[in-house]
């Protein structure tokens, strides 16, 4: 499959795509008539890249799990690091939003009482 038949069939961008390229993670990804050709292991490792971003790993940290991946098993405990630490901060944006829906509450609360009156 080819880099744009990748991105459209999967909403992959291209961007993705390049990164991966770039890593040197690409399997038996070849040149066939001046385009890239994926295969299922690509794919699987694209897949991976995806949902590494959308837990919000930045790029750096998902060529450094990616390339951990490809070492194997003996990697699973630094991996796991890494994925408890962006665990860690998730939760620490999730409490802040709560914090600020706790600080919104209080004030249309308070605005409702008439506590606060306007100038």
């Amino acid at each position: 499959m080819t880099k744009d038949e990748v991105s459209r069939r999967y909403q992959i961008p291209i961007t993705i795509l390049d990164e991966y390229q770039s890593w040197g993670l690409c399997g038996a990804v070849k040149v066939a008539m001046a385009d890239w050709q994926y295969d299922e292991q690509d794919l699987e490792r694209l897949s991976m890249i995806m949902a590494l971003h959308d837990i919000g790993f930045d790029t750096i940290a998902v060529e450094e799990y990616m390339k951990l991946l490809l070492e194997g098993e003996k990697t699973q405990g630094a991996r796991l690091s890494m994925l408890n630490k962006q665990r860690g901060k998730t939760l620490e944006e999730i409490h802040l939003k709560e914090r600020q829906l706790e600080r919104l509450d209080y004030l249309r609360h308070v605005m409702r009482e008439g506590t606060i009156k306007p100038e």
